[in-house]
């Protein structure tokens, strides 16, 4: 076992009587699968006696930064969301006690469902065009659903600032560029002063999940439905139209030259609706004018730039429980982002 192995941030002992004392219908002994794909906090399938299944999440082995990783405000948001038409897994229990494992925790319910990473996914999961139409207009409607959302009618309302979204996230992640980079970048302090300059006015406030994205949801390969939305650790209050930037620069149509490889996406196998397509749904189903699509793209890009920077750090530092990952590709995946934000940026009028 290496020192990084993610088993390590299991204590199978305390955990398991916690689940027993806590978790209504956990019964011991457990098995704890670590789930593989996730670059910040660390996802476990939990699996009791009598074969039930819970999913455990804790953060990253070592020391983190300030703020990031708050088990118990990723636990409020699940169990708020979950009030609403939008599909969360149920939140079951929260730990904040961290002599029980070092950390705190918290359990959800388990929501079978196929995550799309790549185009090869999608093409086993979502062999027809039909589905894969459905599966459009579903990820459309669960974000309408949210951002339709009064956070204060769900127990959100304090979960932060509601207005000044750009200038807080901005301020943000210049300030977690700066503390996780490996090295000097140009272009995204050139990126940093151009959405500043360019800062359009707030005009759509709600909740903002911050990572709204096919590989964040559990789908229904059947219905070619979202039966469940996932990571929600960057979930805000704000300018929902910031994901609505976010998911249009994951939903990559076929043959489009993308700075990270058009395999990576699911949607770039074909049979999705198109960008605008896809504006023009949310537009019907929120009446929200959606204008200045180009910034929050490029702000977006510039964002998952700082975020994929922090990943890196973690790694090389060796607190994500890998030691098989090639870290030059996110280094790689930094600039590229890094670039693109730029593009975006001087395409503007």
């Amino acid at each position: 076992m290496s020192a990084n192995d993610p088993t390590r941030a299991i204590d199978v002992e305390p955990v398991s009587a916690w689940l027993v004392e806590n978790i209504d219908g956990a019964a011991g002994p457990f098995e704890f699968d670590f789930i593989t794909g996730g670059h910040s906090n660390l996802t476990f399938k939990v699996t009791g006696s009598d074969g039930a299944h819970f999913v455990l999440r804790r953060p990253p082995l070592g020391m983190v930064l300030a703020s990031a990783h708050d088990m118990g405000r990723e636990y409020k948001i699940i169990a708020g969301v979950g009030q609403t038409n939008v599909p969360v897994p149920k939140a079951l229990g929260v730990c904040d006690d961290e002599a029980v494992n070092g950390a705190p925790f918290y359990v959800m319910s388990y929501v079978d469902g196929a995550v799309l990473h790549s185009a090869e996914d999608t093409d086993e999961h979502l062999p027809d065009t039909e589905s894969r139409q459905a599966l459009s207009r579903s990820v459309v409607d669960v974000l309408a659903d949210l951002h339709l959302t009064n956070p204060d009618d769900v127990g959100l309302g304090d979960l932060g600032r509601k207005e000044a979204y750009l200038d807080r996230q901005l301020k943000r992640w210049r300030t977690q560029w700066e503390k996780s980079k490996t090295r000097e970048l140009p272009q995204m302090e050139t990126a940093y002063e151009l959405l500043v300059a360019a800062k359009p006015p707030q005009n759509y406030t709600g909740i903002v999940h911050g990572d709204y994205r096919l590989g964040n949801m559990l789908t229904n390969t059947t219905t070619g439905s979202v039966d469940a939305v996932l990571d929600w650790e960057l979930c805000t209050l704000g300018d929902v139209l910031a994901d609505v930037g976010y998911i249009l620069n994951n939903w990559v149509p076929p043959g489009e030259d993308s700075f990270k490889g058009a395999t990576a996406f699911a949607t770039s196998s074909g049979g999705f609706w198109s960008r605008e397509e896809m504006v023009d749904a949310y537009t019907e189903r929120t009446g929200f004018e959606v204008t200045n699509v180009a910034y929050y793209r490029a702000f977006q890009n510039w964002r998952l730039a700082a975020i994929v920077e922090g990943v890196l750090g973690r790694y090389l530092n060796g607190v994500m429980g890998d030691d098989s990952v090639d870290t030059d590709q996110y280094r790689l995946q930094v600039e590229a982002l890094a670039d693109e934000a730029l593009n975006l940026l001087r395409s503007l009028d």
